[in-house]
């Protein structure tokens, strides 16, 4: 396994961390459809979040957060429409976006919540 690989991998095991400690259910890691991929959906009620994740070891080009491109909003809002479709879900639908950012030894998380709207 590659660092930058296991570097993403210990990201997403805390925003599951994270989420849990705020009461909300995981119900997939890693949700592909078509070219898109969610890294995290979670749900609390019948709140629905699509988690995007990020990670970087220096904020010196920007935070983490920054990197979600136009081209990936509209993967995760197309694989979110399939996930609810096919599921026949009747849920509010919110996008977050988790950036991490590691440094000096420690992880800081910033949570944007409703990052975007997809619908």
């Amino acid at each position: 396994m590659n660092k930058s690989y296991a570097f993403g991998q210990e990201a997403e095991q805390r925003a599951v961390t994270y989420f849990k400690s705020l009461d909300f259910q995981i119900l997939a890691q890693n949700f592909r459809f078509n070219r898109a991929e969610v890294d995290l959906i979670v749900k609390k009620q019948d709140l629905l979040v699509a988690v995007e994740v990020k990670a970087r070891s220096t904020n010196y080009f920007g935070g983490p957060e920054q990197f979600v491109s136009q081209k990936k909003i509209d993967l995760l809002v197309m694989a979110m429409d399939q996930y609810i479709q096919s599921r026949d879900l009747d849920v509010e639908l919110r996008f977050d976006i988790i950036g991490f950012t590691y440094q000096k030894a420690q992880w800081k998380l910033n949570h944007i919540e409703n990052a975007f709207y997809g619908f």
